[in-house]
């Protein structure tokens, strides 16, 4: 394989700059020509496509974002859309694709590899880590972290003022960044989708840890719950301590990729690009018990994602 293309789709997420740079050099290394698609599907059907050299992808590994934009584009739904962008890819001479994107990014991938015979790659690029194939997917650290300052800011001036404090983060169906920045803050309170909460249980353990001492409590909140507003309001009502909500936001995608998801990129680019080489596609990437794993692209994201129950469990544990 001689030519191969990237893409970035979807949502994006820190981490996919390095991941870039890591497939653009590790092609190079190959001896491929490697071709950039600007804003994802779109790009890619718009005939938006540059060459990508070694000093392309210079002093990007440290920042957030992607250079090569990203977009949602439902148009890679359908046939007609379809066609372009393999029409695209026929252009260039595009033998092989890496798609750094979620699920959705994934299932255009499939469809090139199987429909259209383009062996592609997915890298799962996604601050939600709500993919089961993989253990962590490339953004959540650093939506984790970035979140863990944001909550630890927040509770020094929730204890000054004795007030709870409401905090929404991402993630509408996985409340992983939810659960681990909440362990990580010591937040007394974690709600996610994946579990049922009951309000009056949260009151009731407010008032244990204020009668046990505590001046300040942070309660968070994944977005696929209901929004920190809303959440306050109702807890308001049920409860003397002045509540306070705070909406983290896109903030959550953007910044400096962590050192964990710098190393994730730089294995995860090599890995798909040697799949490729070797002519292998339809097939995403992931690392499994500290080990890079690959499999079959559609597997991966039909596998339901599971919940960390036992993680759970420790915070009941230890939060109060």
């Amino acid at each position: 394989m001689k030519r191969i293309g990237l893409l970035t789709s979807g949502g994006d997420a820190p981490g996919m700059n390095a991941a870039i740079r890591a497939v653009v050099r590790s092609g190079l290394y190959y001896g491929m020509e490697v071709f950039g698609i600007e804003r994802g599907y779109t790009g890619l059907m718009e005939d938006s496509v540059i060459p990508m050299e070694m000093r392309s992808v210079s002093n990007i590994v440290q920042c957030g974002g992607t250079r090569l934009r990203t977009a949602r584009c439902m148009e890679m739904l359908t046939v007609e859309g379809q066609k372009k962008a393999v029409d695209t890819l026929d252009k260039y001479g595009i033998e092989g694709l890496v798609v750094i994107g979620g699920d959705g990014s994934f299932r255009g991938a499939k469809v090139l590899s199987e429909q259209y015979g383009v062996p592609t790659i997915g890298i799962p690029g996604t601050i939600d880590n709500d993919l089961e194939y993989t253990d962590y997917t490339l953004g959540f650290d650093t939506a984790v972290n970035t979140c863990l300052d944001i909550i630890n800011k927040l509770r020094d001036t929730m204890t000054s003022h004795e007030r709870v404090s409401v905090v929404e983060v991402m993630g509408r169906r996985c409340g992983d960044i939810a659960l681990y920045s909440g362990i990580a803050s010591g937040a007394e309170i974690i709600v996610v989708p994946e579990i049922a909460f009951d309000m009056n249980d949260i009151v009731s353990r407010i008032n244990r840890s204020r009668a046990h001492g505590k001046h300040s409590n942070i309660i968070v909140i994944a977005e696929g719950v209901m929004g920190a507003e809303q959440f306050a309001k109702q807890l308001q009502q049920g409860t003397e301590h002045a509540v306070r909500p705070t909406c983290i936001g896109h903030v959550q995608r953007g910044g400096s990729p962590s050192m964990a998801d710098r190393m994730l990129a730089a294995q995860f680019g090599n890995k798909a690009v040697r799949l490729l080489k070797d002519g292998i596609g339809n097939r995403a990437v992931g690392i499994r018990n500290n080990k890079i794993i690959e499999m079959d692209i559609i597997e991966a994201v039909s596998m339901k994602k599971t919940f960390n129950y036992e993680l759970y469990e420790t915070l009941q544990m230890i939060s109060m």
